[in-house]
C-alpha cells in the first residue's frame, strides 16, 4: 500500500513528480502569453472583462478595480483574455445584435470597435511575450552560468558514415554548414540535426586552406539530456576534449541579452524548418507531442533540478509563441491574417467568409490536437 501511495503522491510519483512540474511549466507559459494580450490591450484602451488561466468552470477568482475578473479555471490546458465586446473566449466577432446590446461606454472600449492596428498589436503581443520570456530566461542563464562550447573540429569519423564517404578527415575544422558560418561544434549539430536526407555543403579548413565537401545527414536514434529517445540527423563526426578544447564562455549582461536573442531566433528558425519538413512527410511523427509528452518532460526536468525546469519553460514558451503565429484561425496568426486583409481592403472581411474560415481552422486545430494526443498515448 505504501509503495502505491508513494507512486502517486511521492516526489517521484504522479502528482509531485509529474503533475506539479507540468502545471508549473504550463501555467507560466500561458500566463505570460495572456498577459501580453492583456497589457497591450489595456495600453490600447481596450476594456478587459476576464483574464483566465485554464478553461471551463471557475475554481476561484476576484474582480479588480477596473472590473476585470481574474480567475483560475478547472481545465488547466490554456487560458484566455476576454475583452469587452467578445461574445466568446476565442474573441469571435460579435454580430450586429450583440453590438447593439453594448452600452455607449462599452462600445468605446470594445475590442472590435478599435482601429485595426490596435487589434493587431493586441493579438500579436501574446506570442511576442512568449518570445520575450524565452529571451529573459536564456539571458539570465547565460549571464549567471555562461555557456559551454567546443571548437568545431573533427576528432574522429564513424566508420561507414556520410562524413567518411564525403572525405572528412580528423583535424578538419568546420567553417560553414550550408551557407551558415559556425563558431562552435554545437552550431554544427544544430545545422545538421534537422536536415536528414538533405545534401549539405560543408566548408572545412584543412592545412590552412578552405575546401568544400558534400554530405547527407542520416537519421539515427539518440538519447537527449532528459533521457528520451529522439531521432536526429548526423553525418558521423565525433568531437573530443583534445580537439574540441571545451570551455565556458562568460557573458556580461548586454552580451547575454544579445546571445539570448540569437538563441531564441535560432530555435524559431529550426521550429519552422521542422514543421515545413513534417508537412512534406520528411520528419518522424513521434517528434511531435502533446500534453502527455510535455507532462513527462516536465517530470524528467524536475528530477534533474530547477534550472532544467526553467529551461523547459523557455523552450515551451518559444514553441507556443511560434505555433500561435501560424496563419490558422482561431490561432493568433489567423486573426492577424484577417486584420492584414482588412487593412488592405479598408473594410472587415465579410462575416460569412470569416465564419467559414474559422470553422475550417478550428477543425484543423482539433485534428492536430487529436494527432499529438494519439502520438502521446498510442502512436509512439
Amino acid at each position: 500500500m505504501g509503495d502505491i501511495l508513494n507512486s502517486i503522491v511521492g516526489f517521484d510519483g504522479l502528482i509531485l513528480g509529474t503533475l506539479v512540474p507540468f502545471l508549473f511549466v504550463l501555467t507560466i507559459v500561458v500566463f505570460v502569453h495572456e498577459m501580453g494580450h492583456y497589457l497591450v490591450g489595456r495600453w490600447c484602451g481596450i476594456g478587459v472583462k476576464a483574464f483566465s488561466i485554464g478553461f471551463g468552470p471557475e475554481l476561484f477568482g476576484f474582480d479588480d478595480r477596473h472590473g476585470t475578473r481574474w480567475k483560475l479555471s478547472a481545465i488547466p490546458l490554456g487560458g484566455y483574455v476576454k475583452f469587452v465586446g467578445d461574445m466568446s473566449a476565442t474573441s469571435a466577432a460579435p454580430d450586429a445584435e450583440d453590438l447593439e446590446a453594448l452600452t455607449d461606454a462599452e462600445r468605446k472600449v470594445a475590442f472590435h470597435t478599435q482601429p485595426v492596428w490596435k487589434r493587431a498589436l493586441t493579438v500579436v503581443a501574446g506570442p511576442l511575450f512568449n518570445f520575450l520570456l524565452t529571451i529573459v530566461v536564456f539571458a539570465v542563464l547565460f549571464a549567471s552560468y555562461g555557456r559551454p562550447v567546443s571548437e568545431p573540429m573533427v576528432a574522429e569519423l564513424v566508420p561507414g558514415s556520410a562524413a567518411e564517404a564525403a572525405g572528412f578527415k580528423p583535424g578538419d575544422r568546420f567553417v560553414m554548414v550550408d551557407g551558415n558560418r559556425v563558431e562552435t561544434f554545437g552550431d554544427v549539430q544544430r545545422y545538421v540535426s534537422g536536415r536528414t536526407d538533405d545534401s549539405l555543403t560543408f566548408v572545412m579548413l584543412r592545412d590552412g586552406k578552405e575546401i568544400e565537401l558534400t554530405a547527407t545527414p542520416t537519421l539515427v536514434e539518440q538519447t537527449d539530456a532528459l533521457g528520451n529517445k529522439v531521432k536526429v540527423g548526423v553525418i558521423g563526426v565525433i568531437n573530443n576534449e583534445q580537439y574540441g578544447q571545451p570551455r565556458i564562455i562568460q557573458y556580461g549582461p548586454i552580451e547575454a541579452i544579445g546571445e539570448a536573442v540569437s538563441e531564441t531566433g535560432s530555435i524559431i528558425s529550426r521550429t519552422g524548418q521542422f514543421l515545413k519538413r513534417f508537412a512534406f512527410g520528411r520528419e518522424d511523427k513521434c517528434q511531435l507531442g502533446g500534453p502527455v509528452k510535455i507532462a513527462k518532460m516536465s517530470g524528467q526536468a524536475a528530477q534533474l533540478g530547477f534550472l532544467w525546469l526553467v529551461q523547459l519553460v523557455a523552450l515551451l514558451s518559444v514553441g507556443i509563441g511560434f505555433l500561435n503565429l501560424l496563419p490558422i484561425p482561431p490561432l493568433d496568426g489567423g486573426h492577424l491574417v484577417f486584420y492584414a486583409i482588412e487593412a488592405v481592403i479598408r473594410r472587415p472581411v465579410p462575416e460569412r467568409v470569416m465564419d467559414a474560415v474559422y470553422r475550417t481552422g478550428m477543425l484543423m486545430v482539433l485534428l492536430f490536437m487529436a494527432f499529438v494526443v494519439w502520438n502521446d498515448v498510442f502512436g509512439c
